[in-house]
C-alpha cells in the first residue's frame, strides 16, 4: 500500500492567528480555511503542508514533534522570526549550533546553520 504525506497537523488554540503567523514565517500560503482549521503550503500542489486545528487545551510541555528550519543566514533569520513574534527558549539544549525558538503558542522550533557554516 503506498502513502502520500498530506500535512503534519498543529492543535491551536487561534488556528488562523498560528497559520498565519506559520505561513509568514515559511513563506506558505493559506490553501484551506474553515472555522475549525487552516491549511497552509508553499503551493496549492505542494505537499506536505501544516494543518492548524482548533484546541481549547493550552500547551504544556515540549512538543514531541518539531520543525527543523535550515535559513541561509541563521542569524538574520532568528531576529526576524523574534521580531515576529517567535520567543528563544531553553529546552535543556545546552551549547549547540541551532537556536531554539517557539512560536506565539509555544510551539517549539529550531533554526539550524546555514548549510555553508555547518
Amino acid at each position: 500500500m503506498a502513502n502520500t504525506w498530506e500535512q503534519i497537523v498543529v492543535d491551536a488554540e487561534d488556528p488562523a492567528r498560528l497559520a498565519r503567523w506559520w505561513a509568514e514565517a515559511l513563506g506558505y500560503r493559506i490553501v484551506n480555511e474553515s472555522a475549525d482549521e487552516v491549511e497552509i503550503r508553499r503551493t496549492p500542489e505542494t505537499l506536505p503542508g501544516l494543518l492548524f486545528g482548533s484546541c481549547p487545551d493550552a500547551k504544556t510541555v515540549k512538543n514531541r514533534l518539531h520543525l527543523d528550519l535550515r535559513p541561509d543566514d541563521q542569524e538574520a533569520e532568528v531576529e526576524r522570526l523574534v521580531d515576529m513574534g517567535a520567543r528563544p527558549v531553553d529546552i535543556g539544549q545546552g551549547d549547540v549550533s541551532w537556536v531554539v525558538l517557539a512560536d506565539p503558542e509555544g510551539n517549539e522550533f529550531c533554526v539550524l546553520a546555514s548549510k555553508q557554516s555547518g
